[in-house]
Parts: structure tokens; C-alpha cells; sequence
């Protein structure tokens, strides 16, 4: 019969491998590039403390920094390292280049953009009011008003508060925008698909943020930073939906107390 002809086996062999493969494929994907990520921003610091360590074993003391200079330098330091050891290492190890395309940086920021950015800030609002709501109920000692650590503790004159907003509101959006929506996001979406890439990142995102009341959030923003994505096909919208949520956070904390 034609169910036992060779002919219809290797057929079925060859969909059964095909079926096999992508699958495998994806779950790999799904554990390296988020890992990858992860690995890299810990060496990161690893390296900056080190080479901290150094600069102190010359002699030289931190003490006489000013906190708020000190913070601003190491910040930029780990952000860059973290992005050179993501996508230049494995250039230089496997061989394998990552794309502007991939980064969602074959273009410059648009009128669009800049639009639709600070409009997201509505959408990632109502979502992650749902979800810390949500987190609320499930878990009573959950605390959704925790303040965020971010490094600057406290600020004095101008040039501080230049600094700590140079480095919340300019830095850390370019860098993680290009590390988590770029780089992890545009890996993982042709593998994975849109809805999982998503949730993959965004989760990571979160959970490197350390804290839960904090991580759910940006988990929600992360989560409205990759459908900017989508729709714009480049990081430029989630970049400035990220500046509008990190200056609102640096008001907050820092501007509205020294007014008041």
C-alpha cells in the first residue's frame, strides 16, 4: 500500500525532522541570547570594579570624587562595556555580525517617533497599574510604593542634578534601549516570534532592575518599548517613551523634594 511505500516514510522522516529541528532551534535561542545579555552585563561590572581596583592599587583615592561625578563616570563605563561584549564578542569569536536591521538602527530618529513615544507613556501607564494591582492582590505584603534605587543619592548644586539627568535621562534609555529592545529583541523576534520575544525580554529587563515593584513596571514598559518596535521598525519611539518614563522618575525623586 502507499502508507508503507519508502517513498511516503522519508517523507513523513523529513517532516518529522523539520518539525524537530525549528523547535530545538527556538529553545536554544530562547536560553542563549537572553543569557548572553545577562553574562554581559555582570562581566561589565566585574570589569569596572576591577578596574577600579586597579586605579586604587596606583594610589589613587575616590574619596575626594564628587558622588555624583563618580556615579555618572562608572554608569557609562558598565553601559558601554555591556554593549561591546554583547555584540562585538561573538563577532570576534563566532564570526557572526549583528545588523542595524537587528539593532533596530537602520535609520535616525523621526517626526513619528517623537510622537509616538511619550504617547506610548498612556498605554504602559494602564498596563502596568493592571499588573501591580494584580501583583497587589495575589501578595498583601507586596509593596508597589517602594522607592527606586538609582545610584545618585543625593544632590546639591546644578551641575549635579546635569549630571544625575545626563546620566537617568539620556544614558541609560540610548543603552538599554539599543542592549534589550535592540539587540535581544531583534535576535529573538525572528526565532521566537513577536509575543514570546517580547515576554522574554521584558521579563530580563525587569528582573535586572532588582526590585519587584519596580521590575513589574518596567516589565510593562518593556513590553510597550517592543510593540514601538513593531510598529515603527526601529528603538528611536521606546527611546523616548523611555526618556519621558526616566524623567518623570528623576523629577520625582530628586526635583519635586529639593522644591519642596
Amino acid at each position: 500500500m502507499l502508507e508503507n511505500s519508502p517513498k511516503n516514510k522519508s517523507t513523513k522522516n523529513v517532516h518529522a525532522k523539520s518539525s524537530v529541528i525549528p523547535w530545538r532551534k527556538n529553545l536554544l535561542a530562547t536560553i542563549v541570547y537572553p543569557s548572553w545579555v545577562l553574562v554581559s552585563f555582570f562581566v561589565a561590572q566585574f570589569l569596572t570594579v576591577g578596574l577600579l581596583l586597579a586605579i586604587k592599587q596606583l594610589g589613587f583615592s575616590f574619596e575626594n570624587i564628587n558622588e555624583a561625578v563618580f556615579q555618572t563616570i562608572t554608569t557609562a563605563i558598565i553601559f558601554a562595556l555591556s554593549l561591546a561584549i554583547t555584540i562585538f564578542v561573538p563577532q570576534k569569536v563566532l564570526h557572526t555580525s549583528v545588523t542595524k536591521k537587528q539593532l533596530g538602527l537602520t535609520r535616525l530618529p523621526s517626526w513619528f517617533d517623537l510622537l509616538a513615544g511619550p504617547l506610548a507613556f498612556i498605554p504602559y501607564l494602564i498596563i502596568a497599574v493592571i499588573i501591580l494591582g494584580v501583583a497587589q492582590s495575589l501578595f498583601p505584603s507586596f509593596d508597589a510604593s517602594q522607592q527606586q534605587d538609582v545610584g545618585f543619592r543625593s544632590l546639591y548644586n546644578g551641575w549635579e542634578y546635569g549630571l544625575a539627568f545626563l546620566t537617568l535621562v539620556v544614558i541609560a534609555p540610548l543603552a538599554e534601549e539599543t542592549l534589550f529592545r535592540g539587540y535581544l529583541y531583534g535576535m529573538l523576534r525572528p526565532r521566537i516570534g513577536l509575543f514570546l520575544a517580547a515576554i522574554v525580554t521584558s521579563a530580563l529587563f525587569g528582573v535586572l532592575h532588582g526590585q519587584w515593584n519596580v521590575g513589574l513596571s518596567v516589565f510593562a514598559l518593556s513590553l510597550v518599548m517592543c510593540g514601538l518596535r513593531e510598529l515603527t521598525g526601529s528603538i528611536w519611539a521606546g527611546v523616548f517613551l523611555h526618556v519621558v518614563k526616566n524623567f518623570i522618575a528623576f523629577y520625582a525623586l530628586f526635583v519635586a523634594p529639593s522644591l519642596l
